[in-house]
């Protein structure tokens, strides 16, 4: 049946094989048919060749000795045959074989009708090369129109002599224009011990979509969900849009449903989500006087109109704030306080893009006090663009919105709501060469404010703030050798003052979409270290950085980046956002990043602040990725650090044992709580037609408390799997996914 162990395979072969298999399949034939091809019907002539043969005039004509047969896109060989003139039919003896493109039919004996193409064949074994699929039935027949019936037929992607698993049925259809089968009496054996029946079946048989049973799902937790059972049910409704229904039994809570509708137009995709529980008993014990009618919905829409436009939309509600840590399994909607609703049309060209939208939030955590809840911008509008002026270049940055909430309980600038209108012109002198770069420029940062219930006085006031930046670099270069490796050297000095005369009492402003930006590295070459509209630092400061990278000359890698540098400071910073944002320091911590790429498998990742004065590291991140070239290995070490608030050690990895078996783990520890915030361990089994994996995962809940759950997933290859394991460890170890991709070695 084509099948070798690995070393006798071709090379080719031998290196897509994943090193759990102990073998695998030769290439397919280049035949020009196959018994199982199209239908042929009399349009061809029946051609024959043999060693000896014998004809009684228009009677029979017998074959013997190496028969070869063809008939447009039929072909088979055998020991004998008999042609019977009368009846127009082939009677075929064995063993014969039918070599076809992705295809391989054995078996002893078969009968063939000329006229209707007709296929009948006992004791029959198959293999389609493809999906690595073989079979034997104790009798195949080819009808006309590319149907084929098996009597009492096996299935299974386990090599030869090993069935590990496999589908028996006492009848199978398969209909290959239709790209699906039907079977009677089927049942699962593993170890040729039936495990499952199904009075009946419908299965895909190539990659077209067929409504019908997924594979069940399953899986237990200490909280939330705790044991559940889903049983999802594929519908295709039609070539462009499907859905999907999984109806699910939780332990302690009872009958919950989700849904998912995908519709798919010539613009975009649109998906819809939703899940629904009519009485969820635990929910009902732990929140006395709750209803126990729990549900969600979300909703995606992308769509791409052409010339440059497109349009979106994001819609996510939940009944309670519990839903989501509770029930969610499938709905795309993470453990959020808050959920977006936005909608809007954008455009975008070489010059210049605009963009339109409404946007809003549901707050689910009920913690959350009124004052801290999110604006809703009802609109947002943005528009900008760039123009060359002869030596010059003119710019333009514009956004107005409308900011609403609900504010009956609010007092003082909280209160606030309406309009602002912020505009920022440019000009600037951009110079370039192949050493170097200068960009000189003037801009006016203008704010209009049109507000309601503002405290304050007149809610119509403005903002003026003149702005200079100078942006300065130079580029070094030398070329050299490493390990008999060449490479390219840089040196990147960078200098960039920027100067904002901006009023230093701003705090008169309500704060709609401000906060103080983070400072790192990139915020070196920053003007403003305000976000959101609200507030406009002032600044007269000075950047002074360097980069270095080593370029592979060979492959065009960047093999490592070194950047450091520092703000002096020539004036004190007075802007705040009601206390955050003010400085008199002279100089700011040193911010540096360090990326490494030794090899393509292996990346480091460094950023961090130091402070000269003290000598405190104020805030750092380390990152270590390894991965082998066939993602068998997978490592990640993980170090975040803020000072006197923040320090984690992340550890994670797939570590295999032997071929088959590998060990999956992740640990996260907060040295400041001194507790585990997180961990996953567990273990996976691989062997050429079969997988298993089974994961103990403890995580933080919004109580700040560890709770667990134990995922698994078995998958069958060819048929697919049950279980949830593999999203949940994708979502927690670096490279899992391509890992998942690659696992039958189809890279």
């Amino acid at each position: 049946m084509d099948w070798r162990p690995k070393a006798e395979l071709p090379e080719s072969v031998r290196n897509r094989l994943p090193a759990f298999c102990e073998g695998g399949y030769l290439p397919s034939g280049d035949g020009v048919g196959d018994a199982l091809g199209a239908e042929t019907g009399s349009v061809a002539p029946l051609e024959a060749s043999s060693l000896n043969a014998r004809y009684e005039i228009d009677q029979t004509l017998q074959l013997d000795g190496d028969v070869q047969l063809r008939q447009g896109g039929f072909q088979v060989n055998g020991s004998s045959a008999r042609y019977d003139q009368q009846q127009n039919a082939v009677s075929i003896s064995g063993p014969l074989v039918s070599r076809g493109q992705g295809f391989l039919l054995t078996g002893q004996r078969a009968d063939y009708q000329v006229d209707t193409g007709r296929f009948d064949i006992n004791s029959a074994t198959f293999l389609l090369h493809g999906p690595e699929m073989r079979g034997s039935a104790a009798s195949l027949t080819r009808l006309a129109g590319d149907q084929v019936d098996i009597r009492d037929g096996l299935l299974t992607t386990c090599g030869p002599g090993r069935n590990d698993w496999a589908i028996v049925a006492s009848e199978i259809e398969l209909k290959r224009a239709e790209g699906f089968g039907t079977a009677k009496h089927v049942r699962l054996e593993v170890l040729d011990v039936p495990v499952f029946y199904w009075p009946w079946a419908s299965f895909p048989i190539d990659d077209r979509r067929k409504t019908g049973f997924l594979y069940p799902q399953f899986g237990s937790s200490s909280a939330g969900s705790g044991a559940f059972l889903a049983v999802p049910y594929y519908l295709n409704l039609a070539p462009h849009y499907d859905a999907t229904l999984t109806p699910q039994y939780h332990h302690g809570r009872g009958l919950f449903t989700e849904a998912e509708g995908r519709y798919l137009s010539g613009l975009g995709e649109t998906v819809l989500q939703v899940g629904y529980i009519g009485n969820d008993s635990a929910y009902e014990d732990e929140n006395p006087g709750a209803d126990g009618e729990r549900w969600a919905l979300d909703a995606t829409t992308r769509a791409e109109f052409g010339y440059g436009w497109s349009g979106y939309g994001d819609f996510s509600v939940v009944s309670d704030e519990d839903y989501l840590g509770d029930l969610n399994r499938s709905l795309a909607i993470n453990t959020a306080t808050h959920l977006q609703r936005k909608g809007g049309l954008r455009y975008r060209s070489d010059a210049q893009y605009f963009e339109i939208y409404l946007n809003d939030y549901q707050t689910v955590a009920d913690r959350i006090a009124e004052v801290d809840k999110p604006y809703a911008q009802l609109p947002e509008v943005l528009y900008g663009g760039t123009a060359e002026l002869g030596w010059f270049e003119a710019g333009l940055e514009s956004q107005y919105t409308w900011f609403d909430r609900d504010n009956e309980t609010l007092t003082g600038l909280d209160r606030a709501t309406g309009q602002r209108l912020r505009a920022i012109p440019e000009l600037a002198l951009p110079m370039r060469s192949l050493w170097g770069f200068s960009r000189p420029s003037v801009s006016v940062d203008y704010t209009r404010y049109q507000l309601d219930d503002y405290s304050l006085g007149d809610g119509r006031f403005d903002r003026t703030v003149p702005v200079a930046e100078w942006d300065n670099g130079l580029y070094f270069d030398r070329r050299s050798t490493l390990f008999d490796v060449p490479y390219n050297q840089t040196l990147e000095p960078r200098l960039y003052y920027v100067w904002a005369d901006a009023d230093a009492d701003q705090n008169e402003i309500p704060d709609f979409d401000t906060d103080l930006k983070t400072f790192r590295f990139d915020q070196l070459f920053q003007p403003d270290r305000f976000s959101g509209g609200d507030r406009v630092g002032d600044a007269n400061q000075l950047t002074v950085a360097l980069t270095s990278r080593f370029n592979d000359l060979v492959t065009g890698a960047e093999r490592a980046r070194f950047s450091i540098g520092q703000v002096q400071y020539f004036e004190d910073r007075e802007v705040t956002l009601f206390g955050e944002g003010a400085g008199t320091r002279s100089r700011s911590p040193l911010a540096g990043e360090l990326v490494l790429h030794p090899l393509d498998t292996l990346e480091i990742r460094s950023s961090g602040l130091w402070d000269p004065d003290t000598g405190d590291t104020e805030e750092g991140r380390s990152q270590l990725i390894f991965h082998s070239d066939d993602y068998r290995y997978l490592a990640s070490i993980g170090h975040t650090y803020s000072r006197a608030e923040l320090e984690q050690t992340d550890i994670a990895g797939v570590l295999p044992v032997t071929d088959q078996v590998s060990l999956i783990g992740r640990w996260v520890h907060d040295s400041i709580l001194d507790r585990t915030v997180g961990s996953l361990a567990g273990v996976e089994y691989n062997n050429c037609c079969w997988s298993v994996q089974v994961v103990h995962q403890n995580y933080l809940t919004d109580d700040q408390e560890l709770d667990s759950r134990i995922l698994f997933q078995v998958q069958l290859k060819g048929l697919g799997g049950s279980g949830g394991s593999s999203s949940r460890i994708s979502e927690a170890i670096y490279g899992f996914d391509e890992r998942e991709r690659r696992r039958f070695g189809t890279p």
